[in-house]
C-alpha cells in the first residue's frame, strides 16, 4: 500500500501572506489550440474536437508546500564547511525505513525534547538505525491551509534533533508548519532573554540533516514497517524543494 504524505498544491486563498503564496494559472484546451496555431500555423479545425493542449504555470515557493529542507536553509556553513544545497544532497538520503512517533497529545508550542523522543521510541519498541527517516505525528495537518496553521503544533528542540542525528538519522519530518516550535513563541523568548540559540534553535543546530515539513496523513501509518520516499525536486542552489512524499507500507 502507498500512502500519500504530501499536501495538495493549489492557489492560495486571498489574504495569504506574500512569502507563503502559491498560484496556479490554468490554460484550457481552447488556449492550447490558439497556441498551436500561433506556433505552428495549424488551425483548430485540424485538431481533435478543435482542442489543443492544456498546461499550467505554477508559482510555488520552495518552502510553501510539503517540502524537504537542505542544510543551506539553516546556515551558510554547517560543521565548519559550506552547507549543501538541495541539489547537492545524495538521493540515498531520501529513501529509507520510516518510523512514526506519536505526539498528537502535545499542546501547541510545547517542546519535544530528547527524553520525549526516547520515550516514544520505547513505546513502539524501536531502536533507531542509521538511515531511518523519523516522522513526528502531531495531527496539525488538520489545520493545513488555515490562517493560524503557522502558529500551531509542538516543536522539536535542538537537543532532540542532535540526539537523533547522533543515531544516524539524516531526515526528520513533521506534520506541522515547521520543525521548531511556532516561531512567534520562539521570537518572544529570544527577545525577552536577548540571546541566540532560542529562535529557530533546531534549524540552527549546526547539523548536516534535512527536515520534511508540512506532511499530511501520518495518522494512516503504522509506527514502523514502511519505507519513505521523499525525493526533492532538483532545484539548483536551492535551500529546499517541494517533494511528493509517500510511504510504502509493507503488506501483511
Amino acid at each position: 500500500m502507498i500512502v500519500d504524505l504530501s499536501a495538495p498544491i493549489q492557489s492560495s486563498p486571498p489574504g495569504a501572506p506574500a512569502f507563503q503564496r502559491n498560484d496556479v494559472e490554468y490554460f484550457d484546451h481552447a488556449a492550447g489550440a490558439a497556441e498551436v496555431e500561433e506556433l505552428f500555423g495549424v488551425p483548430a479545425r485540424l485538431l481533435r474536437d478543435g482542442e489543443g493542449w492544456t498546461r499550467e504555470v505554477v508559482t510555488l515557493g520552495t518552502h510553501n508546500s510539503t517540502h524537504v529542507d537542505a542544510p543551506y536553509h539553516y546556515n551558510s556553513r554547517i560543521a565548519g564547511a559550506p552547507a549543501a544545497t538541495i541539489d547537492e544532497l545524495p538521493l540515498e538520503r531520501f529513501f529509507g525505513p520510516g518510523v512514526v512517533l506519536d505526539f498528537t497529545g502535545r499542546a501547541d508550542g510545547e517542546a519535544i525534547d530528547t527524553a520525549d523522543v526516547q520515550q516514544a521510541l520505547g513505546t513502539i519498541g524501536h531502536t533507531l538505525s542509521p538511515g531511518d527517516i523519523v516522522l513526528l505525528h502531531t495531527g496539525r495537518d488538520a489545520y493545513y491551509g488555515e490562517d493560524d496553521y503557522i502558529h500551531r503544533g509542538p516543536g522539536v528542540t535542538a537537543a532532540a534533533t542532535r540526539w537523533m542525528y547522533e543515531q544516524g538519522v539524516r531526515v526528520m519530518g513533521i506534520d506541522a508548519w515547521g520543525w521548531d516550535r511556532p516561531l512567534r513563541l520562539q521570537a518572544a523568548e529570544a527577545l525577552e532573554r536577548d540571546e541566540p540559540g532560542i529562535f529557530w534553535e533546531a534549524h540552527q543546530a549546526d547539523l548536516d540533516y534535512s527536515q520534511i515539513e508540512r506532511l499530511v496523513n501520518l495518522g494512516r501509518l503504522p509506527a514502523t514497517g514502511f519505507t519513505v520516499a521523499c525525493f526533492p525536486l532538483r532545484i539548483v542552489r536551492a535551500s529546499a524543494a517541494p517533494a511528493r512524499v509517500v510511504a510504502i507500507v509493507d503488506e501483511p
